[in-house]
């Protein structure tokens, strides 16, 4: 199987598990999701002058667009890391390091570059909640693609 659809499929199986620890956390804490990713969006839209259509309607393509731009950094930081590891394995900590790193750089710089966040002003509660999901997404990136590498 090639290494970029090794990727691919380790990036969709880390961004279910990032996914499903982000959703219990909100179970579990009652909290509600981020609005970030949407407000990336509406960022984006503004700079490329872009018309999401009527209130509603507009609201709701904020929220699918950004949930899919959630997938889109999933895949693309194990593309990286596939590319990076194709021809010399890291050991398993390296590996599941490096795809969190990946993955939490994919989403927070864009953020970060847009306005939306700063990670420097975020209290260890934040922190938190974003290295456990991601480190989730690391873990299970990682054996996904070691598993189809095998």
């Amino acid at each position: 199987m090639d290494t970029l659809v090794k990727g691919l499929i380790a990036g969709a199986a880390g961004t279910s598990a990032l996914n499903l620890v982000t959703y219990l956390d909100m179970v579990i804490r009652g909290r509600g999701s981020s609005s970030t990713p949407q407000q990336a969006v509406e960022k984006l839209t503004d700079l490329a002058d872009v018309d999401l259509g009527e209130a509603e309607r507009a609201e709701n393509r904020k929220q699918a667009l950004g949930s899919l731009m959630g997938y889109g950094t999933g895949a693309g930081a194990a593309l990286c890391y596939a590319l990076l590891s194709a021809r010399r394995r890291p050991p398993w900590p390296a590996g599941v390091l490096a795809l969190t790193a990946l993955a939490m750089l994919g989403s927070n710089a864009p953020l970060t570059a847009l306005g939306v966040t700063d990670p420097r002003e975020w209290p260890a509660s934040s922190w938190v909640s974003d290295a456990v999901p991601h480190l989730a997404y690391g873990i299970t990136a990682y054996a996904a693609y070691e598993m189809l590498r095998a």
